[in-house]
Order: C-alpha cells, then sequence, then structure tokens
C-alpha cells in the first residue's frame, strides 16, 4: 500500500509541465498561420492572444479547482457537469466532448495526408477520394490493433512530444534570427485593406485560440499524481504560458515573413510554407516531418481516448451499459467500434461535401465547449450557493460536499468561474452561426440512446431546467436541418 502510495504521488513539477504541454501542443499549431491570417491582421492577433490567454487560463483554472473542491468525481470532463446540473447537461456535455473528438479525428488525418500530398501528389487535393480512403483505412486499422487491447507505449508518446517541440523551436528561433521583418509585421499592421473591422478580426480568431489549446484541461488529472497541491498549481501555471509562448510566437513571426494575404493563401501546413520561404525546401521538409508524426501520435491516442466519454456514461448508466464493455484483452471494443463508425460517417459526411480544415476545426470547437461552459457554471453555482442544480440518477447523490474552503479562497473561484463562464459564452457568439447550429444538429442524435435508458430505468427523462436546453438545443436543430435543406447553410 505505501509503495503505491508513494508512486502515485512521485511526479514533479517539471515532468507535470512536459505532460501538460505535451498533451496540449497538437496538430492545430502547424496550420495556426494560416488559420489566424484568414481572419486578422497581426494587431487583432495579439489583441486575440490577450484575450484567449486570459479565457483559457480561466477555463484551466476551473478544472484545477473542481478536482479540488471535488476529488471523489474521476469520471472524466463531464462527471462534473453531471454532478453539477444533472444527468441530462452531464451526458450533453460527455456526448459534445466525445462528438469534438470524433470530429477533430477526421480533422487529424485531413491535415497528414494533405502534407503528404505536397510530396506525394496522390494524396493531394485534386485526389480528395483517394484521401477519404486512406483515412479510412488508417482509422480502421487503429481500431483492429486498438480493440486488441495494444495502447501506445510511453516511449511511442516521447517521440511524438520531440517530434512536434523540436521543429517548432527550430520554426521560431530561424524566423526570428533569419526571416522576420518588422516592416513587413507592422504593413497594414490593423489589417485595414480586409473587409473586417478590428472588432469582427478579434471575434473571428476565437474558435482557432481555443482549437490550439484544446487538452489543456487534461491538467487537472494530473493533480493526483504530482508531489504536493501547489505543484500542480505551478506546473499548471508554467505549462500554460509555455504554450501560450509557443502558439504567440509561432504566429506572429509568421506575419513577419509573409504578408495577411499571402499567409491566408497557404495550404494547411501553413508553417511549413513559411519556414520554407526562410530557408528553402528543407525547412518545409522538417516542419512536415514533425507534423505528421504528431498527428499521427495524436491520431492513435485521440482515437483511444474518444471512446472514453461514451464508456464512462455507459458505466454510470446514462446510456446503454452494453456499449462499456471491456473485452478479455481490457479493451472497451463496442465504444471503439461506434467512434469509429461515426468517424466513418463524418469522413463521408465532410469529403462529399469537400469540406475544409478549417471548417472541421472550428465545428469540433463548438462540440467542446458544451463542457468548458456547463463546468464553468457548476463552480459560479458551488462558489456563490454550495450546491449545483443536481438531478441524481438511480437515487445516488452526486454532489457530495468535498473540502472546506474559506472565504477568501471561495471569492476567488468565484471570480475564476464567472470569467470562465463569460469567456465560453462569448465564444458561442464569436462563432459563425452556422457551426453552432451545426452543433446542436449534432446533439439530437445522442436523445435516442438517453432517453430511451431512461425509460428503461423508469426514471424522470428531463427536469424543467433541461427541458429549456432541449427545448434550445431543438430549435437549433430545425434551424440547422431548414437551412441544409434549402441551402442556405453548409459546411
Amino acid at each position: 500500500m505505501n509503495s503505491s502510495t508513494q508512486r502515485s504521488h512521485s511526479v514533479t513539477v517539471w515532468t507535470l509541465i512536459a505532460l501538460i504541454i505535451g498533451s496540449t501542443v497538437g496538430a492545430g499549431i502547424f496550420s495556426l498561420p494560416q488559420n489566424i491570417a484568414s481572419v486578422a491582421g497581426p494587431g487583432a492577433m495579439l489583441i486575440g492572444w490577450l484575450i484567449a490567454g486570459m479565457g483559457m487560463l480561466s477555463v484551466t483554472f476551473v478544472f484545477q479547482i473542481l478536482a479540488q473542491r471535488k476529488p471523489h468525481l474521476d469520471s472524466g470532463v463531464y462527471s462534473y457537469v453531471r454532478a453539477g446540473l444533472g444527468d441530462f447537461i452531464g451526458f450533453t456535455s460527455g456526448w459534445g466532448y466525445w462528438l469534438g473528438s470524433v470530429m477533430a479525428q477526421v480533422g487529424y488525418a485531413t491535415l497528414f495526408f494533405n502534407t503528404i500530398g505536397h510530396y506525394v501528389p496522390l494524396f493531394d487535393e485534386s485526389h480528395r477520394w483517394i484521401s477519404a480512403i486512406a483515412v479510412s483505412l488508417l482509422s480502421w486499422g487503429i481500431f483492429a490493433v486498438l480493440a486488441r487491447g495494444i495502447k501506445q507505449a510511453a516511449f511511442m508518446n516521447m517521440v511524438t512530444v520531440i517530434a512536434k517541440i523540436v521543429p517548432i523551436l527550430a520554426f521560431i528561433v530561424l524566423v526570428a534570427f533569419i526571416g522576420f521583418s518588422w516592416d513587413r509585421f507592422t504593413f497594414d499592421f490593423w489589417g485595414e485593406r480586409s473587409d473586417a473591422s478590428l472588432f469582427e478580426q478579434i471575434q473571428g480568431i476565437m474558435l482557432f485560440t481555443v482549437w490550439v489549446f484544446i487538452g489543456v484541461e487534461g491538467a487537472s488529472v494530473y493533480s493526483k499524481q504530482a508531489r504536493t497541491r501547489s505543484d500542480v498549481g505551478r506546473a499548471t501555471v508554467i505549462g500554460f504560458f509555455a504554450v501560450l509562448a509557443l502558439l504567440v510566437s509561432v504566429s506572429t513571426l509568421s506575419f513577419g515573413v509573409l504578408t495577411q494575404e499571402e499567409l491566408a493563401a497557404l495550404p494547411d501546413n501553413s508553417m511549413a510554407s513559411v519556414l520554407t520561404e526562410v530557408v528553402g525546401p528543407w525547412g518545409g521538409a522538417l516542419i512536415s516531418i514533425g507534423l505528421c508524426l504528431s498527428v499521427l501520435g495524436a491520431y492513435v491516442s485521440w482515437q483511444m481516448l474518444c471512446a472514453e466519454p461514451i464508456v464512462m456514461m455507459a458505466i454510470d448508466g446514462l446510456i446503454p451499459r452494453k456499449i462499456g464493455t471491456i473485452n478479455v484483452a481490457g479493451a472497451p471494443w463496442v465504444a471503439q467500434l461506434i467512434s469509429t463508425s461515426v468517424i466513418q460517417v463524418f469522413i463521408i459526411i465532410f469529403y462529399l461535401n469537400e469540406t475544409s480544415y478549417n471548417a472541421m476545426v472550428q465545428l469540433a470547437t463548438i462540440m467542446y465547449l458544451l463542457p468548458y461552459i456547463f463546468s464553468a457554471l457548476y463552480l459560479v453555482l458551488l462558489a456563490s450557493r454550495g450546491k449545483g442544480l443536481t438531478h441524481p440518477h438511480a437515487g445516488v447523490r452526486f454532489d457530495i460536499s468535498g473540502p472546506e474552503i474559506p472565504a477568501r479562497e471561495n471569492r476567488k473561484h468565484l471570480a475564476i468561474g464567472i470569467v470562465a463562464f463569460v469567456y465560453s459564452l462569448w465564444l458561442i457568439y464569436a462563432a459563425d452561426p452556422v457551426y453552432v447550429l451545426l452543433g446542436a444538429l449534432a446533439v439530437v442524435p445522442g436523445l435516442i440512446p438517453y432517453v430511451g435508458t431512461r425509460l428503461y430505468y423508469k426514471e424522470r427523462v428531463f427536469n424543467a431546467f433541461e427541458w429549456c436546453v432541449v427545448v434550445i438545443v431543438s430549435i437549433g436543430a430545425i434551424a440547422a436541418v431548414w437551412g441544409i435543406s434549402t441551402g442556405t447553410l453548409q459546411l
């Protein structure tokens, strides 16, 4: 018992920082120069990062605070929402996080094959169906491996972390000392050559900034492994600002190499194109290799992890329990099969509609925002009234009291929760209404297993608050269906 306890509290602050950076820095940073430039100039970009930095740091602290206040809740991100706002809101958050992960898989694979297509013409954008088949084969091949219970080794994780960090650092150093031009950076600093106002530019980059921070909520997961609670707080701040520094450096330096119009016209792997402009083809190849290894590692780990939300919900009885079935190899093969099948559906939908990587990113981000919004709301309720709006399942009370919180610290928690909640709502407002409506439509199919399971257990389906959410989601879904049928709404 003692040795187990010692092992579980042996992670140092520097290891925690590395874990946070490794889990947060993914494929998104490699396409960041084009993503930002497609909607904003340098001035709006810097203001946007300032807002995103404060907002995402508050979201990070929400999950860390909830992990401290409710240490018994260990069923993933959605468990906080379920405990505080009831079964259906918890389910909606888990469903959104799962669908966001599924859509992200298609985006990862698209970026991977688009990058290869720059060197192997068979996978370029003129052969979309070949890429779609390749993405499908990759997804089902990984499913076959995962279903046998084979997980990524620590060595594989280390290789992918190095593969993505080294090229990013090389990009920053080479561009800063060789390719950066202050005159080019300050040329049209406020994006006046575009039709968008400064506010519209800032609004436009919001979802892209969230996308590259996806995974930062995982920092709270490491709290149980840390030597001390103070290490977790220090690692969260240092790791967060290290990631923020990488993201801001890449997007800022790119504007010193190419103009906004030139950056916006680059392919998805825009970091490679920028470095090619600075040092020649070898620079682009270096970034492309790093991206491919990073995306492959992320693809395997996220396909494994994206099944976790529905496994947890099945175990908790929010959807049919058979979905959480574990095979003899220890793999949740039913959940993985469902996840891979849905990935396949989205591959067909996205490729039929010729959906861009940017569109996939923004739709996935909308789905990820659901647990962010509701977790922040739960913290606000905890800090202001001491409890959430619980709607117990099967007679179990989830909103169990945690450790005693001093009044001063509680006020700090309330302030953090309010900032995170307002920021998350602002992201929904800032998003293109197309993605908000399509996100509402994506939630609706989840009502079928949820309602069916509630009826099977002879339990109340929705309370008054949950009915309000159902009505709002349904209105959004109907608007999406109407828009798709009339051709006014498309990806």
